[in-house]
């Protein structure tokens, strides 16, 4: 029997004061009979978008795999449509907006008013972060427990990992920079981002939520990503014992893959492996035998 090709259209969600989310459903067309797919919302990282290396080839293939994969942008990461187009948003971003755009994406998939709605589940819900990405998945989970389950990818313990004394500088000057390499962009950061996580410390206290955690979760963790993430992951692990945690041996921060993408590795497809059999995990209600 011939494969079901893949659907995928955009949307926008206008969310005021010039704050967009843009995304894409990916979904494999249903055979008669079906019902709708489950979903996947995927949260891309610190200085990423939806269309970030690897993250359409791995949208890719878990709609391949029977999942509904919503891949968006947040509104404030800077990005419209090319690196960096809207660079001066990136600087206003904080993890309540990135919370609050979240919240948007699932509010309008479940009143259908995203694309392909009628070949989707919005009920079963699930979701999947890369790096800072993966702290705002958790820290949405933990107040959405109607969530059926998180994964993680090489994610943050912490909401930040600025030196202590770059936060300063940032609170006390309203706005510093860091360096991307890839684009040799100085990156602004202002001051509202410390500022809101003074004001939400144990809400956003990503060890302490996740230890409380009771919905399913899956951390994958590549071991020679950076040594800040690796310490992390340890911390998680101590944390949330009662939750799945691998180990991707040989894989860096991005699984051994580049932006632009230029293929995909063994260490991703390792990702994805271990990503599939725990949702799948989820859904048969196997998770914690």
């Amino acid at each position: 029997m011939l494969e079901k090709a893949i659907r995928r259209e955009s949307f926008e969600l206008v969310l005021g004061d010039d704050l967009v989310v843009r995304g894409e459903v990916r979904v494999r067309e249903l055979r008669e009979g079906e019902e709708g797919r489950p979903v996947l919302i995927m949260a891309h990282g610190f200085k990423g978008f939806k269309d970030w290396g690897f993250i359409p080839y791995a949208a890719e293939s878990f709609a391949k795999g029977g999942y509904a994969v919503i891949a968006f942008n947040f509104s404030l990461n800077g990005v419209r449509e090319t690196d960096y187009d809207e660079l001066e948003k990136f600087g206003r971003n904080t993890f309540t907006r990135e919370q609050e755009d979240l919240s948007a994406v699932v509010e309008a998939l479940r009143a259908g008013e995203l694309p392909l709605a009628d070949s989707v589940r919005a009920d079963e819900l699930y979701l999947l972060g890369f790096s800072r990405g993966a702290a705002t998945v958790d820290l949405y989970a933990a107040a959405h427990p109607d969530v059926k389950g998180i994964v993680s990818w090489n994610g943050n313990a912490v909401c930040y990992l600025f030196p202590e004394e770059f936060r300063e500088k940032v609170l006390r000057e309203g706005i510093g920079y860091v360096y991307d390499a890839r684009t040799q962009t100085q990156m602004p950061i202002r001051a509202g981002l410390f500022e809101d996580l003074d004001r939400n410390g144990e809400r956003y206290h990503i060890l302490n939520q996740m230890a409380k955690l009771k919905l399913p979760a899956l951390f994958v963790q590549g071991d020679r990503d950076f040594e800040a993430i690796l310490q992390g992951s340890l911390r998680l692990r101590e944390a949330a014992p009662h939750q799945r945690h691998v180990t991707v041996e040989g894989a860096d921060h991005a699984f051994g893959t580049a932006h632009p993408f230029r293929g995909t590795t063994a260490e991703l497809e390792k990702a994805i492996e271990v990503t599939a059999r725990f949702l799948e995990d989820c859904r048969s209600g196997t998770f914690r035998d």
